[in-house]
């Protein structure tokens, strides 16, 4: 009779087997590739020597080398397709960075963020688009903006609201007089940590981070940091680049930032909250075509009478559209005057989503479509 084999030799021949498997990966993933760099090729040729020319189809216009709607599709199909035993979660992470690798050889991507580096914008930047995009450090949420309105950024990254906090009014703000749009939207997980030069909390007696992080923060910090100024700044990576600067002082802020900046991370996971989520959204030049699966965000008024936005609101509820979120900022057009913020299922090229907008629009005072995007895949 043949002797089973030992161990080793069992060991050896997985090995040999990962090895061949490795690099059959590798021509698939080299094949892709090569499509990419033909797909480049043809929008090339599509827009022309200038990049001005449409594209053959109307409904898609100028060339777009990165669609969103179509990775979220392949995305939302490689999950519902996946066999195991990797998790779902895991492996459209690994195709994000293939496709963010395959679109950098049909045309390199510049997205802009809040930063410096090291912020959590750049790390819901990175989740959108995979480590082959070009990320740019903006020092405030308006200069991204005004980037991408100018051309010299592709897309930027914009945090909008946080589970515990609340609404990022600045960002809300910013949509009354851009005419950027949405086109897509991240959900990332937030832990914060404390991270000093100090090697232990009874020396610290300033403590730096966002004024968000601070709050979501909040119940950990008075109760085991008690002694130290909280001064707020304009992100977690600044916080972390001026403790890395000061002796007797720490910042509240991401992992990344204490690998940039040299801390020590002193206590991790600090969120008051265990399920704290921040949302961010993906602002552009123009929004995405229907995936199948989006959402809709609109800017809206009503006149100030009784029961004017119960009036205004009538029409989704009228035609079944699902509303996930509402805010009310000030107009700045008047005293006690606001605008409402929502968000609805559904994208805005839906027969019934596009029904109900236009009886909106003739119930608003001001009516502004701000995107319609993807539902977040990752």
């Amino acid at each position: 009779m043949d002797q089973p084999a030992c161990p080793a030799d069992q060991l050896h021949q997985v090995r040999e087997r990962i090895d061949s498997i490795d690099m059959e990966l590798m021509r698939l993933i080299s094949e892709r590739a090569r499509c990419a760099q033909e797909v480049g090729r043809i929008k090339n040729a599509l827009a022309g020597p200038a990049g001005a020319l449409p594209a053959p189809s109307p409904e898609e216009g100028p060339v777009q080398y990165y669609r969103p709607e179509r990775e979220a599709a392949i995305l939302r199909r490689i999950k519902e397709k996946n066999p195991g035993p990797l998790d779902g979660e895991e492996v459209a992470r690994l195709f994000r960075e293939i496709m963010s690798a395959c679109l950098a050889l049909e045309q390199p991507m510049r997205a802009a963020y809040l930063g410096p580096a090291g912020t959590f914008t750049q790390a819901a930047a990175l989740k959108q688009f995979g480590h082959s995009v070009h990320t740019i450090a903006m020092a405030t949420i308006g200069e991204i903006f005004r980037e991408v309105e100018a051309g010299s950024c592709d897309y930027g990254v914009v945090p909008v609201e946080n589970s515990t906090e609340g609404v990022i009014s600045h960002t809300l703000d910013m949509f009354l007089a851009s005419p950027l749009l949405i086109t897509g939207e991240v959900s990332l997980r937030i832990h914060h940590h404390l991270m000093s030069r100090e090697a232990d909390t009874t020396t610290i007696g300033t403590l730096y981070s966002h004024q968000q992080s601070l709050a979501q923060c909040r119940g950990w910090l008075d109760r085991y940091l008690p002694q130290a100024q909280r001064v707020a700044v304009g992100s977690n990576a600044e916080a972390a680049r001026l403790a890395s600067q000061e002796a007797g002082s720490a910042a509240v802020a991401g992992l990344p930032a204490a690998e940039i900046y040299g801390l020590t991370v002193l206590a991790q996971s600090i969120e008051d909250e265990p399920g704290n989520t921040t949302r961010f959204l993906v602002i552009g030049p123009k929004d995405a075509p229907s995936s199948g699966q989006d959402k809709t965000s609109l800017l809206i008024s009503c006149r100030n009478a009784s029961g004017g936005l119960h009036a205004l609101l009538s029409p989704l509820a009228q035609h079944g559209i699902d509303m996930t979120r509402i805010e009310s900022r000030p107009s700045r057009r008047g005293i006690w005057d606001y605008v409402f913020f929502i968000d609805i299922i559904g994208h805005r090229a839906d027969p019934k989503v596009a029904e109900a907008l236009e009886h909106l629009k003739q119930a608003s005072l001001l009516f502004k479509v701000l995107g319609s995007y993807p539902v977040a895949v990752l």
